[in-house]
């Protein structure tokens, strides 16, 4: 399967100046790899919060975890375009892989803020993530950069230490760790992830070291 990352991003950096005056949904992960819990929450927060798009920005090197990312980012990415590739209202934004080293979501907001200031732009997270927003990088700055929106999670602790939009959606068990142990000790991910990156995976070899 041919790689996508070095010559067809779905939307390029140069291009994000072109789209102006639209809802956009911001999911920033590792995407190690992309699951249906992170396209179900997607489609959540996007059809309740009438977005007209939600962009798919994986991480370079997350700041907030100890995490061996033991594959290449083309890899993540690819399966990434092949996960969104028929909706679309997804886009995959490649912009933290090309900036390189840690990837702070304040560096990217203030990036979009630049090239497209008349977009509305919302951050969704996580529970987890709405827990630990506080310690991100320029947290302040942040919440007013975007507006932030929590995917709410049944019997979860949820602490908001801002102000955010409370989207429900379904509560899918799934992390991407669970995903890369079932890959390494051979149980199926078959309706776990798209077929399309189950068989990249499959044909990359990914995941079983």
């Amino acid at each position: 399967m041919d790689c996508v990352v070095a010559n067809k991003p779905k939307v390029r950096a140069q291009e994000i100046k072109k789209i102006s005056g639209k809802q956009i949904g911001i999911m920033g992960g590792t995407f190690n790899p992309v699951h249906i819990a992170h396209l179900v929450a997607a489609e959540q927060v996007m059809t309740k919060l009438h977005l007209d798009e939600v962009w798919f920005i994986p991480d370079n090197i997350p700041p907030h975890k100890e995490l061996a990312l033991n594959i290449p980012a083309e890899d993540r990415a690819n399966m990434l375009e092949l996960a969104t590739k028929n909706n679309p209202q997804f886009k995959v934004m490649l912009l933290e892989l090309y900036r390189g080293g840690i990837s702070y979501t304040i560096d990217t907001m203030h990036y979009l803020k630049k090239e497209a200031p008349e977009n509305n732009y919302y951050l969704i997270m996580g529970s987890d993530q709405v827990n630990s927003f506080h310690t991100w990088k320029d947290a302040d700055e942040l919440a007013r950069l975007a507006t932030l929106v929590g995917i709410r999670r049944p019997g979860y602790t949820q602490e908001a230490h801002y102000p955010l939009i409370w989207v429900d959606a379904p509560d899918i068990r799934l992390s991407s760790t669970a995903i890369r142990h079932a890959v390494k000790t051979g149980t199926s991910i078959r309706y776990l992830v798209p077929d399309s990156v189950r068989e990249y995976i499959e044909q990359r070899g990914l995941y079983r070291e």
